[in-house]
């Protein structure tokens, strides 16, 4: 597949969304809403969930699977409370010793005018720093389109995977085509040059896990990644909060031959 293709089959009507691994990967999933500041943003779906037996904080952004609910969903684009309403999950998972596991699924944050009257970048930069130095694991994975900092806020974790059809990327291809040529009718061209597939991301060594979406098999993607998620949540929890943060921390410092 071209890198365009991966992109339109992350996008494609029907593809799961966060709300069906969080139904086929957990139990007694409890939805929690609000940011305590402004609102509820239906945009994120978090909530408190088992993972077999263990406790942990569920964040998705989730797009919606039919058209009325993904309208009540923005398709995925989340305002400031959205992203407040995650942040607040992750200090309580926090407290608690709870980890945290995020779905990404959007094509970048809400831009509209209430939500840059909010602090839509505030919001995000507060996630970007709070999850950095959060004392609990994270992993997040990104399931279909991974769109700039709306993406990010969900992202700062101790492994970030990917769906091999997922994409991760600054700006989206027809973005950067009509940034760059002025016509986003080059938008296969721009996809190729973005390197936004999960095969060129493990490569650069921003991500460290390539699921395999097992021909459409849902089921055993569920099952793969309920056991890849058991074992790598016992091997961050093992570590001492200090030598987990130092490694993500690392992580972070590692891209684009920062040093360490």
């Amino acid at each position: 597949m071209t890198a365009y293709e991966r992109v339109l089959a992350a996008r494609a009507n029907g593809r799961p969304t966060g709300q069906a691994y969080i139904e086929q990967i957990f139990t007694d999933f409890i939805e929690l809403k609000g940011d305590r500041r402004f609102g509820d943003d239906p945009a994120v779906l978090a909530g408190l969930a088992f993972l077999n037996q263990t406790p942990v904080t569920v964040i998705a952004l989730e797009k919606g699977r039919d058209l009325e609910e993904k309208v009540r969903r923005n398709f995925g684009s989340a305002n400031p409370e959205g992203y407040r309403k995650a942040l607040r999950q992750m200090k309580l998972a926090e407290k608690f010793n709870r980890p945290v596991i995020c779905f990404v699924d959007t094509s970048g944050a809400y831009c509209g005018l209430g939500a840059e009257e909010r602090g839509q970048g505030q919001a995000i930069a507060e996630n970007l720093m709070e999850m950095m130095a959060l004392n609990t694991p994270i992993l997040s994975v990104l399931i279909g389109e991974g769109g700039s900092g709306g993406a990010l806020a969900l992202s700062v974790a101790d492994e970030v995977w990917m769906m091999e059809n997922a994409v991760y990327s600054v700006i989206s291809p027809e973005g950067c085509a009509s940034i760059l040529w002025k016509d986003s009718t080059r938008a296969a061209e721009a996809a190729q040059f973005l390197r936004l597939t999960a095969q060129d991301l493990l490569e650069f060594g921003v991500i460290e896990q390539v699921i395999s979406e097992e021909n459409g098999n849902f089921s055993a993607v569920c099952a793969h990644l309920k056991e890849k998620m058991a074992e790598t949540l016992v091997f961050l929890s093992s570590l001492d909060n200090n030598e987990r943060l130092d490694r993500r921390y690392a992580r972070f410092r590692r891209m684009g031959g920062g040093a360490v």
